[in-house]
């Protein structure tokens, strides 16, 4: 089932032409309305007139995170502000957050992708969606309810919390889709079992699970906790939200909606732009948003891109599933290691439950790398002896992954902090 065959199908020549067209379109009018861009095109000594083909957007100057920052509030907006019908921001962890302004037609291009997308879940009219991400400020929430609303599906618009009662409703309403993020995914598991609410209770077809980095394993667990096929949403504030990529049912790397989101592959180090299939940052330009055009944002997500007709017909180009951020990286006695390495090795176990928690201090001017892992209920009652064998396969089958050796501390069942939205699996004490 396919939401718009027109783009999602259309010969790789003629979409290359009409992203021209509508980049040479958002570069023109964030020169001309947007002081920042303005001033950076100048500095570059780039004119809108200098983008001639696709390739020349490596001519155009990076957008960071920073300087969204920097444009806090209303800096980065294209249009007067009386324009501007809805606005969202980042969470604003580290400092101010990014404000992502959008008109009414912005708006019906978020719901355009986000019906294409869960139209690749299988969503119809006839479906009922629980939409456990949050609304509010975060884009989460809104993204996913523009789209069914615009398929003409039932919204159950719950957002976070709530645990158990998130299980009644999804049991008592016949819940059909539900979205969550992978943490929370495994918590609403986990309480069902609790209420006694089995996999055969519940009503569900497809998951879509979006907001965090998840291994295959993890989408194995879910799959088998929930009886229903798991699927990968992935967007970003600064860009729209979710809607920018997402998984058909061949679940092998997601569909960039790339009539509207201009991707390219980097090397974080160098800046230069990496061939089809090369791993690197995932920078995106909006090619269609007109109340805050984005020129080659830096996402600063690790993945790649490959192109070609996927088996389920649409010719969208496919960014393989994040495995990681440039900024989630650890150096530990300088090897880069990724939460998603720890957790795909931990998730080969039999006995442990999917909840880590990944330590890093530095005791003796040395980096050490504790890593707390839940075990089962049954696997808690064994013998010291029988716990000591697990913590030393599980050590053995991280070093395997990582290269390092790390200290693996067995905790009892349900003691590590759950999470309701995105899931904070690294403490870094160091003092860097």
């Amino acid at each position: 089932m396919i939401w718009n065959e027109e783009i999602e199908c259309m010969a790789h020549d003629e979409l290359k032409k009409l992203q021209l067209k509508r980049l040479q379109d958002v570069v023109k009018r964030a020169y001309e309305t947007v002081p920042y861009y303005k001033k950076r095109f100048d500095e570059a000594g780039i004119k809108p007139e200098d983008i001639k083909n696709l390739d020349d957007i490596q001519k155009l100057p990076l957008t960071t995170k920073d300087d969204l920052r920097a444009a806090y509030p209303f800096g980065m907006f294209a249009v007067p502000r009386r324009e501007i019908v809805e606005v969202h921001t980042s969470s604003g962890t580290t400092g101010k957050p990014t404000v992502s302004g959008y008109t009414k037609e912005d708006i019906k291009i978020w719901s355009e992708v986000m019906a294409r997308g869960l139209t690749m879940f299988g969503v119809t009219e006839d479906d009922i969606i629980q939409n456990t991400h949050g609304y509010g400020l975060f884009t989460g929430g809104f993204g996913v309810h523009y789209g069914a609303q615009y398929i003409g599906a039932t919204v159950i618009p719950i957002s976070t919390g709530q645990t158990r009662r998130q299980i009644e409703i999804m049991k008592d309403f016949g819940t059909t889709i539900l979205i969550v993020t992978p943490s929370y995914g495994l918590y609403l598991a986990e309480v069902a079992g609790e209420e006694g609410v089995g996999r055969g209770d519940l009503n569900l077809h497809s998951v879509g699970f979006g907001a965090e980095m998840w291994t295959e394993e993890m989408r194995q667990e879910l799959q088998n906790r929930f009886n229903a096929p798991a699927y990968n949403i992935y967007g970003l504030t600064e860009i729209m939200g979710p809607g920018i990529a997402l998984e058909c049912p061949e679940q092998d790397g997601l569909h960039v909606m790339e009539d509207h989101f201009y991707p390219e592959i980097i090397d974080s180090e160098s800046m230069e732009v990496l061939g089809n299939g090369e791993t690197g940052e995932l920078v995106l330009t909006t090619l269609t948003r007109h109340g805050m055009p984005i020129i080659r944002f830096r996402t600063k997500d690790i993945t790649s891109l490959k192109s070609g007709t996927c088996s389920c017909g649409r010719t969208l180009i496919k960014m393989e599933r994040i495995t990681g951020r440039t900024d989630d990286m650890l150096k530990i006695r300088g090897v880069a290691v990724f939460p998603s390495q720890i957790e795909k090795a931990l998730l080969k176990m039999d006995g442990i439950e999917p909840h880590y928690q990944i330590i890093v201090t530095r005791p003796q001017h040395l980096d050490e790398l504790e890593v707390q892992v839940e075990t089962s209920p049954h696997l808690f009652s064994d013998e010291v002896k029988e716990l000591v064998g697990i913590k030393k396969k599980i050590e053995h089958f991280i070093h395997n992954e990582i290269g390092l050796r790390v200290n693996v501390t067995l905790v009892e069942p349900k003691t590590l902090p759950r999470s309701e939205g995105k899931a904070v699996r690294v403490i870094d004490k160091r003092e860097l």
